[in-house]
């Protein structure tokens, strides 16, 4: 469910951002611009553009004022919860379920996201409040490389941010996911473990 609110939340923003900037209608054309959803990637000028008379300007704006009012709301409440955590651009969650590290990908992955994978401190104090709040130890989005001892993000970027639990990472092949510890230090693991599910949109 809070996965399901963070996406709708993700592409009516989107929506919100894209409208805004299309409702000023000028003047001289009397006509404004309709564009249309293209999936799970965002908004992308349709083909076929449909066009309304300026006089809905108005209603439109009234409509997505009180979209965007509701989602405000909706965020305090998660965030009130502790549902939600913000960071810079980044958004963290939890359903607080823990499943091995496929299981837990493909979770984010559902909702849009992809695993936690901090890229700096704040980030990292962001992820760890969910691993203190359930008392749980969380896959993050980092795994080892075809090169022994190295680790990479899953989206195959380079760490640039690591906090390391000492003398980890030590499986040398044998443990090839990552766990961040209630201490918010890392280490490496097996990946059929069964570990918190932390995602970041």
């Amino acid at each position: 469910m809070v996965f399901y609110s963070f996406y709708t939340l993700t592409v009516v923003a989107a929506l919100l951002v894209t409208c805004h900037a299309l409702c000023k209608c000028p003047e001289s054309s009397g006509l404004l611009k309709i564009f249309g959803m293209a999936g799970k990637g965002g908004l992308k000028e349709q083909p076929q553009l449909s066009v309304l008379p300026c006089s809905v300007d108005n209603k439109m704006r009234n409509v997505f004022g009180n979209l965007e009012h509701r989602i405000s709301r909706l965020e305090g409440v998660l965030a009130l919860n502790g549902k939600i955590k913000e960071v810079g651009e980044k958004l963290f969650s939890s359903n607080g379920k823990e499943v091995n590290f496929a299981s837990a990908l493909e979770s984010c992955e559902k909702a849009g996201g992809t695993l936690a994978t901090p890229a700096n401190e704040e980030e990292n104090e962001a992820v760890l409040g969910f691993v203190k709040h359930y008392n749980r130890y969380a896959y993050l989005g980092i795994k080892e490389s075809e090169n022994v001892g190295q680790f990479k993000s899953i989206n195959d970027t380079p760490l640039n941010y690591t906090n390391w639990h000492k003398y980890e990472p030590s499986g040398k092949g044998t443990e090839r996911c990552v766990e961040m510890y209630t201490d918010g230090t890392w280490n490496d693991k097996k990946c059929n473990a069964n570990r918190l599910t932390i995602c970041e949109f």
